[in-house]
């Protein structure tokens, strides 16, 4: 019980910390709505999942002994966050003058959408997986049975706990949003400010 206490802790540390996942779904729902970026926050949440997967069989070996096909995954990861980057920029430089309802600036590009938006953010950074690898094992008793067990649990909180935070984040989007609701200055801001900070990140993942 102790150790589960201290993964989940060590999960909520990591969920709190900026990062692109949380301002693609903050993003998403200042721009489209609390259900859009629920959408992206399953994508994100099933990701998370095909990285435990991968840990466990081990792809992030494959990253460490070829340096390659990391830094592969890496920069198609920084592409796509600095086309999301680019998608704010162009929503917030093409929203007209006149007040605006609350449902959002950015037109609805459907769930699906979102939900491809959030699973491709997260299966395109290399780190997730890496992260994965090395905080899951800390948690596995070898000298304990069912090892597979033991995975599956932590995983599954993994999964819910970061399902928990981006649900909270698409809900705070919202409130984001309403605040600054019929003012399109302010909802031209929110985007630029959006696509800014994903493409800092985009950028860093791009030269670190």
């Amino acid at each position: 019980m102790a150790d589960l206490l201290l993964f989940l802790t060590a999960l909520v540390a990591i969920y709190l910390t900026p990062g692109p996942d949380m301002f693609l779904v903050l993003g998403t729902s200042v721009s489209s709505g609390p259900r859009n970026a629920m959408a992206v926050a399953v994508g994100l949440a099933i990701a998370r999942g095909c990285h435990v997967l991968l840990a466990a069989v081990g792809l992030a070996t494959l990253f460490a002994t070829h340096p390659w096909t990391y830094h592969t995954v890496r920069l198609l990861g920084a592409a796509y966050l600095l086309y999301l980057g680019w998608q704010f920029f162009r929503t917030g430089h093409s929203l007209p003058d006149q007040p605006q309802s609350a449902a959002g600036t950015l037109p609805s590009v459907g769930y699906l959408a979102d939900f491809q938006r959030g699973l491709a953010t997260n299966l395109l950074n290399p780190k997730s997986l890496i992260f994965c690898s090395v905080l899951l094992p800390q948690f596995i008793h070898p000298e304990l049975s069912g090892i597979a067990g033991q995975f599956a649990i932590l995983a599954l909180i993994l999964v819910l706990t970061g399902l928990v935070f981006d649900f909270t984040y698409a809900v705070l989007g919202r409130a984001l949003s309403a605040a600054t609701s019929g003012n399109a200055r302010y909802h031209r801001v929110q985007n630029n400010l959006f696509g800014c900070l994903l493409t800092g990140i985009g950028l860093k993942v791009a030269l670190s």
